[in-house]
Formats: C-alpha cells, sequence, structure tokens
C-alpha cells in the first residue's frame, strides 16, 4: 500500500509537467531555438546567396553597426515614427473612449464602424492609404489642395505625416477599447459620490477616473508602444522606405540588409541591437509606470 500511494503521489506531481512538455516543445522549437542561432549567425560573415560556411568574425557586425551614421538616423526614425504615433493615438483613443462612455442610440453600430480598421490586413492598410494619397486622384490629396490652394504631394513631401496617419487611422480604436474598458470599470457608487460632493470636473478626473483607468491605460501604452517599433508591413507598402529614406524605419532597413544586400549576419545583429533597445525601454517604461 505503502509503494502504491508513493507511486500515485509521483503521478499526480508529474501529470502537470507532462501536460505543459507539449508547449514547451512547441515554444523551444519555434521561438527559443530560432532565437539562438540567429544571436549565433549574427558573429559570423553569412550571404545566402553565396552559400558556404559562416566565417566567423567576432564582435565585427556589431561594431560597425554601432559605428554607423545611417544606423542611428533609422533609430532616430523609428523613435520619432512611434512618439508622434502612440501620442496621437493615445489622444485620439482617449476622446473616443470618453464619446462612447455615455449612452446613445445607435452607440453599439458606432462602436463598431469605429474599430472596423482594427480587423483590415496591415498590407491592405497600407495599399488603400496609397491609393488615398495619390498625387493626381487622391481623396486626401485633394482636401490638402482645396486647403492650401495648390497641389500638394504628400507622399514625397510630407512621408512623415502620412505613415503616422496611416497608423493612427488603424490603431487608434485600439486604444479607444483599452480606455473605454477602464472606465466602464469605474464603480458607479464612487462616480454617484463625485457628483453628491461636487467635484470640478479636473478633480473627479484627478481622483476617481485616472486610478481606475491608469493600469489599462499603461498596459495599452506598452502594447501599442512595442508594436510601433517593429511596424513594417504597412510603412513599406505604402512608401517602401522613401522617398530615399525618409520613412525608413529600422526593421525596413533590417529586411534591406537581410533581404536585398543579403548580408544575413549583419541583419540578424541589427535585429539583436533593435531587441535590446526595445527590452531597455519597455523596462523603463515598467519602472516608470510602477513607480507612479
Amino acid at each position: 500500500m505503502t509503494s502504491q500511494a508513493t507511486t500515485g503521489s509521483r503521478l499526480v506531481r508529474i501529470f502537470p509537467i507532462l501536460l505543459i512538455l507539449p508547449a514547451v516543445a512547441l515554444v523551444t522549437f519555434l521561438v527559443i531555438f530560432p532565437l539562438i542561432w540567429a544571436l549565433g549567425l549574427s558573429f559570423y560573415s553569412y550571404n545566402v546567396i553565396r552559400g558556404g560556411a559562416p566565417i566567423f568574425i567576432g564582435v565585427e557586425n556589431y561594431y560597425r553597426l554601432l559605428n554607423s551614421l545611417d544606423v542611428w538616423r533609422r533609430f532616430v526614425l523609428t523613435g520619432q515614427f512611434v512618439f508622434y504615433a502612440v501620442s496621437i493615438e493615445f489622444l485620439i483613443g482617449f476622446g473616443l473612449a470618453h464619446l462612447f462612455y455615455n449612452q446613445f442610440r445607435g452607440r453599439r453600430l458606432a462602436i463598431t464602424l469605429v474599430t472596423t480598421p482594427l480587423l483590415v490586413a496591415p498590407v491592405a492598410v497600407g495599399i488603400f492609404h496609397r491609393y488615398l494619397f495619390d498625387a493626381t486622384f487622391g481623396i486626401y490629396s485633394y482636401i490638402a489642395q482645396l486647403i492650401t490652394g495648390q497641389p500638394v504631394k504628400i507622399l514625397s513631401q510630407y512621408p512623415m505625416f502620412a505613415i503616422v496617419f496611416m497608423d493612427v487611422w488603424q490603431w487608434s480604436p485600439f486604444m479607444m477599447l483599452f480606455i473605454l474598458a477602464g472606465l466602464e470599470a469605474i464603480p458607479k457608487h464612487m462616480l454617484e459620490s463625485s457628483e453628491i460632493d461636487r467635484l470640478s470636473m479636473l478633480a473627479k478626473f484627478r481622483y476617481v477616473i485616472w486610478p481606475t483607468i491608469r493600469p489599462l491605460v499603461a498596459l495599452a501604452l506598452l502594447f501599442r508602444t512595442m508594436d510601433a517599433f517593429r511596424t513594417f508591413d504597412t510603412i513599406f507598402t505604402l512608401t517602401e522606405g522613401g522617398p530615399g529614406t525618409a520613412t525608413e524605419v529600422l526593421s525596413i532597413q533590417i529586411y534591406r540588409i537581410a533581404f536585398q544586400f543579403f548580408r544575413t549576419g549583419e541583419a540578424a545583429a541589427l535585429a539583436f541591437i533593435f531587441l535590446v533597445i526595445i527590452v531597455l525601454l519597455t523596462n523603463i517604461y515598467l519602472r516608470l509606470a510602477r513607480r507612479e
């Protein structure tokens, strides 16, 4: 009986491990192994087209990239795009959330229509806006011409505005949903108490609304910032990084190095530099949010 009980207790302890083994194996095969392989490849000089054995060069790829002005210009450009896009998305999402927090006829239909851009594939969004920004028959160019009184080629004259506008169009509803969920979670009795105490709108927001929605706002900003840093498909479809290198964010530069210039080891090194910077920024952001 004692041996049977011991065997049964061992099975009870082992059974949860057996259940998660397939998931661990899948994550290891699809995520961890490719990351380790790419990290190792970043220390080699390797060209996919030439083939042949990779040549070990140590940290030369990292040294060359970190001392390249072009790479740092792409970092600055990527940071500008992320800052403009996420800031505007937060403001628009905040306004839309407060609008839809109030009950009115057709509210559900309006929320459905506003969140429609989230359902569109990123490549389709880029193609769609490429036609809208077209200098000949694009509706946005036509509106800009009506405002300024002269032809405006938005994609060539204001490329940063174009990619930020496109990103804001697609992802502002994402911010809105998070903030709206936070507003819906505010206890009704707290709002009623603030009305009874005759708090001003500013005091009501500061002491009642903001403490409740702050965690969701922080989560939305974190998710959106990380996603904006790695944006590739929409920008590449709209401008292909042009005109020149005006919209060549870091993800597009990694693509060019890997699949146009075929410097695979260098592309892997740049991708890991990018990854480390994103992780550091994320940790700083989380520390600031936790301290607040």
